[in-house]
């Protein structure tokens, strides 16, 4: 929800001396739940080879591991990983072995 004011107009206004941003943001999917969707659509993908790549996800960080063949089957292993709900970061450790 957008209360229509500019990032920052809060700081600005008369009397105010501080402004603490506490919001924080919580995945909705299960740690399980999202390695499952990711390894899902790596095996949907005609490009990849699931079965040489794998994922661990913790905490909305997700770890790709093992080989494929070219960098745009990397690519795409990547691209699955991020589409995943809850996901916020990606470290790919994919080594491409033709």
């Amino acid at each position: 929800m957008s209360t229509g004011r500019p990032r920052g107009a809060v700081r600005d206004l008369t009397g105010v001396v501080a402004v603490i941003n506490l919001i924080g943001l919580q995945p909705r999917v299960k740690t399980a739940d999202v390695r499952d969707k990711i390894e899902a659509a790596l095996k949907r993908s005609a490009e990849i080879d699931a079965r040489r790549i794998n994922v661990t996800a913790t905490d909305g960080k997700v770890i790709l591991s093992g080989n494929v063949h070219s960098w745009a089957e990397r690519r795409e292993a990547e691209r699955a990983a991020w589409a995943a709900p809850g996901v916020n970061s990606v470290d790919d450790r994919l080594a491409i072995v033709p």
